[in-house]
């Protein structure tokens, strides 16, 4: 099966920001292929579930296998998975460590690579992957070392990609947020939360998925950085 209509997969798709782009996507007509540890299919056809361990490569292998088999084409990948532990660097754990990179960075390696094979195939595609403002702007009441070593790994990436890709189609950018607010943190945290950005509020789910829909229909803009942080890294 296969139109003309626009393919993207999104990661991380079953709550939060993920399952919100899912929405806004299938508002603009494309069709999803939606990936999570835990995703099920629902009764929408142009919605195809994979569920699968982002940091496995054969989820990615199996994303892209029925991606193709389904829609035919692949034309945006938004690698939204991720997770994130605050801590003391010394108090993380080779288990808190494992699980940032096999997250982090093996899933935004695996799903790009096998994604961009298929992009670079059609002659066109846009990634944008979700890292945080941190990288730019560490907060010293939020001691975050693995955030900043796996997803300010990915925003140097999403630089080399675009150039990489510059000439062969495929756009690459970052959407890089501050504190938004989901259900990960806890409603009695976001007044400590809020305060950390210089606009006194934490980010709104719709404000993430407005930047990616934004780059997403920006043609001329590749390897950016888009900040969507209330101001965080720009100062205080």
């Amino acid at each position: 099966m296969s139109d003309q209509r626009k393919v993207v997969v999104v990661t991380g798709a079953s709550q939060g920001i993920g399952a919100a782009l899912v929405k806004a996507y299938r508002d603009q007509n494309y069709r999803v292929v939606a990936t999570s540890r835990s995703i099920q299919q629902g009764g929408d056809p142009d919605i195809l579930a994979v569920a699968g361990d982002i940091g496995d490569p054969a989820t990615a292998a199996q994303v892209v296998e029925q991606a193709i088999a389904r829609f035919g084409r692949i034309d945006s990948l938004v690698n939204n998975a991720g997770v994130f532990i605050a801590k003391p660097f010394t108090d993380y754990t080779d288990a808190d460590f494992a699980t940032k990179v096999a997250t982090n960075l093996a899933g935004f390696f695996h799903m790009t690579q096998r994604v961009a094979g298929q992009m670079l195939k059609q002659g066109s595609g846009h990634i944008v992957s979700i890292t945080t403002s941190l990288t730019d702007h560490p907060v010293a009441t939020v001691p975050a070392v693995l955030a900043n070593l796996t997803k300010g790994g990915v925003n140097s990436a999403t630089k080399s990609l675009a150039i990489e890709y510059a000439d062969k189609g495929v756009r690459v950018n970052a959407v890089s947020p501050g504190i938004i607010k989901t259900p990960m943190h806890a409603p009695e945290t976001h007044a400590f939360l809020a305060a950390l950005h210089p606009v006194k509020r934490m980010g709104e789910i719709d404000d993430v998925v407005g930047a990616v829909l934004y780059l997403e229909t920006a043609g001329f803009v590749t390897g950016e950085i888009l900040h969507v942080d209330g101001g965080q890294s720009a100062g205080h």
